[in-house]
């Protein structure tokens, strides 16, 4: 592969692609990310978070999802978040117990 650094600015830039993406494409809802990949934003704010936590940094949740969201959670939530059909409850509820 690649040197340590090398490898971890690689990592760090393909996060910010994905990152970007998902900001980018709004219309993706984290019910359909959570039913298909078994993640979703706010998943990735959690893991941001709790990364931040090991090496020290504190990092409240919500400022996590505006690193994630691009934007304040409820701000991105007003403009948006779509309300879930059944058959999306019923494949979330399927697949994670409907626990998240």
């Amino acid at each position: 592969m690649t040197d340590a650094q090398t490898q971890l600015e690689l990592e760090a830039a393909t996060f910010r692609r994905l990152r970007d993406f998902l900001r980018e494409h709004t219309e993706v809802q984290n019910i359909d990310l959570m039913n298909l990949a078994g993640f979703c934003r706010n998943c990735l704010a959690k893991w941001y978070r709790a990364e931040a936590e090991q090496k020290g940094v504190a990092l409240e949740y919500e400022a996590a999802r505006e690193l994630i969201y691009g934007m304040p959670f409820a701000e991105w939530k007003a403009k948006y978040q779509t309300e879930a059909s059944p058959a999306q409850q019923a494949a979330f509820a399927a697949r994670e117990g409907g626990q998240h």
